[in-house]
Parts: C-alpha cells; sequence; structure tokens
C-alpha cells in the first residue's frame, strides 16, 4: 500500500457492498481495527459509512452495527429502503446509495488529498475519473479473490491504487476462536463529528 504521513485522506464506504465482500471472503472485519490501520497511514480527516435501513417500524439486523459505528468514529449517511413490486409480482427492497457517496466525494475532494472507496461497484468509476481530473489520489479497496471477482475491472484499472481486502484480512478481521480456513473458490451473486479533525471538512 502506498501512502503518505501528510496527506489528507478520507474513506468511503459502501457499506452493502463491503459486506458482501468480506462475506465471500469468509471473515467478519472489526471496524475499529479498520480505522486504527489508516489512521496509521496518513491524516484520516473522516471515515463516511452509506447504508440504507429498513423503515424504523421494522426489525434491521444491520441497525445495532450503524449505531455502533455512529458512536466510536465513523460518520453514518443512511436513507430508508423502497419498496416495490417487480414484473413478476415479488416483493423487492430497493436502497441503494450511489448518488449519496459521489455527491459527498465531489463536496469533500477540495479539502482532500487521497480518496479510499470500499467499493467493487462499477458503476463508480466515472466518480474515480472526475476525483482524479481534481487532482485527488483514488485507492479501491475490493477483492479479486472470489469467483467471479467482486471488483468490477474498469473500476479497479482506473484507480490509482488497488487493495484487495483479502490481504488486510490479518489486519482488520475480527478475531474469533476459532475461524473456518476461507475458500477462496466461493462464488458470490448479488450485489459527528469523530474526533480525528472533521473540523477541516464542511458539513454535509
Amino acid at each position: 500500500m502506498h501512502f503518505y504521513p501528510n496527506e489528507r485522506m478520507a474513506l468511503f464506504i459502501d457499506g452493502a457492498n463491503l459486506y458482501a465482500t468480506a462475506k465471500a471472503l469468509g471473515f467478519d472485519i472489526d471496524y475499529k481495527r479498520l480505522l486504527v490501520l489508516f489512521r496509521s497511514k496518513g491524516c484520516l480527516l473522516r471515515a463516511l459509512y452509506y447504508t440504507a435501513l429498513a423503515d424504523e417500524s421494522e426489525y434491521s439486523s444491520i441497525r445495532p452495527l450503524v449505531d455502533w459505528l455512529a458512536y466510536n468514529g465513523y460518520t453514518m449517511v443512511t436513507k430508508s429502503t423502497k419498496e416495490f413490486t417487480d414484473a413478476s409480482g415479488r416483493r423487492k427492497i430497493k436502497g441503494n446509495m450511489d448518488i449519496e457517496l459521489a455527491v459527498d466525494a465531489m463536496k469533500l475532494a477540495d479539502h482532500l488529498d487521497h480518496i479510499v472507496l470500499f467499493s467493487g461497484d462499477g458503476d463508480f468509476r466515472a466518480l474515480v475519473a472526475a476525483l482524479q481530473q481534481k487532482g485527488r489520489r483514488v485507492t479501491v479497496v475490493s477483492t479479486l479473490q472470489t469467483q467471479p471477482p467482486m471488483v468490477a475491472d474498469e473500476l479497479r484499472r482506473q484507480a490509482d491504487q488497488f487493495i484487495d481486502l483479502a490481504d488486510l484480512e490479518t489486519l482488520i478481521c475480527r478475531e474469533q476462536v476459532q475461524r473456518a480456513p476461507r475458500d477462496t473458490s466461493r462464488s458470490y451473486r448479488g450485489s459527528s463529528n469523530d474526533g480525528y479533525g472533521n473540523e477541516d471538512l464542511p458539513d454535509l
């Protein structure tokens, strides 16, 4: 990984995509260790986590994580999921946060040197290119170690630097008494001021 100590840096985490990537690799992320790792790499100004949530009246399995992240150094960006019925009459849930992430990244770009994007979604290629045109370095974190790979080839090639999440496992995984060995042959289908310099960034 190539980082510079004086770089102003922010993490932009596509929550659903990162969760799916870690699950496909067979480990759970310790988000406290993740912050410690990137704080050691440069001047980390903000870590933004994007996720859609079910309506307050419905139980959401991700809400405890969202609450924990909000109190432990992450800036949470959430919105309610939308329910719709597809052409075959099946109930579907939609909760895409791509637009929110892209808008925030462009708004904050003038205050940053390095953007670290945790997503493999090829739709972000245009965002990465736009950030690079503003003179910013962009690192993409996803994985090539699954079949099929979780990162779109066009996104990986556009980035200034690609970090495979599998290579970070020992640094950011949640410690467990016993962990099953990772099966890299598995396939996957689917898709506040936090106390470290946020006063240097505009409110979102």
